[in-house]
């Protein structure tokens, strides 16, 4: 199975551990700043380059809006990531702390890509989506998270309550993010914690609402109802690393 990946800062991030039967494609009338992913795929023995008009670009991604390059890993090239949150669980330690994202329902792919690039900058254990109703891995969330997703592990789940216990029976607190909950200012997170975030439009679903510790939210003085969900990822993922640090 392969893996194609469109975008120039993502391809960029994925060239520096690609590994055997990468191809890096390019189109033979290609941006200039694509010659930087050309240079960068020559120091890598482990990528092959290949020049292809665009009309066959446009085939292999899918979309006209490749900007004239495409990355193809195969699948042994992909960074070993936890099959499971059981997989997981069986690397932590008693006392390490930890902190898992779980995503419930964020359908953009945007949304998706951008708290993925601030889990990387955060540095989160993991992070748990739904099969259903759920953005996906895919080469848009490569491109948005600017290759991030590459370095955060990911587990797709058939029931995310589920997981959340089990997380839970684990030593993991969790803190679900809305607008009606306990002041971030006075939250003090656990040393292992569990940060989930609702959908776009609905926030969190009752379900998973009722399985959560603790309510937190994010205080703010703007004139709209709530902060974009990956803006709120960002500073709910700096405040835990801040009391951790």
């Amino acid at each position: 199975m392969k893996e194609r990946i469109t975008g120039f800062h993502a391809i960029e991030e994925a060239l520096k551990s690609a590994g055997a039967n990468s191809i890096l494609y390019l189109c033979r009338n290609q941006e200039k700043r694509n010659s930087r992913l050309e240079s960068l795929a020559k120091n890598n023995p482990n990528v092959r380059i290949r020049k292809i008009a665009a009309i066959e670009m446009d085939r292999l991604s899918g979309t006209p809006d490749h900007r004239g390059a495409l990355l193809e890993l195969s699948s042994a090239n992909t960074t070993a990531a936890p099959q499971s949150v059981s997989d997981f669980l069986a690397t932590v330690k008693e006392d390490e702390k930890s902190l898992v994202v779980v995503l419930d329902g964020i359908t953009d792919v945007h949304n998706l890509g951008a708290i993925l690039r601030s889990c990387d900058q955060f540095s989160v254990d993991l992070v748990v989506i739904p099969q259903r109703r759920s953005a996906q891995q895919s080469s848009a969330v490569h491109r948005v998270s600017s290759g991030a997703s590459q370095h955060v592990p990911l587990v797709s789940v058939s029931n995310i309550v589920r997981e959340i216990e089990l997380l839970q029976k684990n030593g993991y607190w969790a803190y679900g993010a809305d607008m009606e909950g306990e002041n971030l200012h006075t939250t003090r997170f656990s040393d292992k914690t569990v940060l989930i975030l609702g959908s776009e439009g609905e926030g969190l679903s009752q379900l998973v609402r009722k399985r959560c510790d603790y309510i937190v939210s994010i205080p703010t003085t703007g004139h709209i109802d709530s902060l974009n969900v990956s803006v709120a990822a960002g500073i709910l993922l700096y405040e835990f690393r801040r009391q951790k640090r």
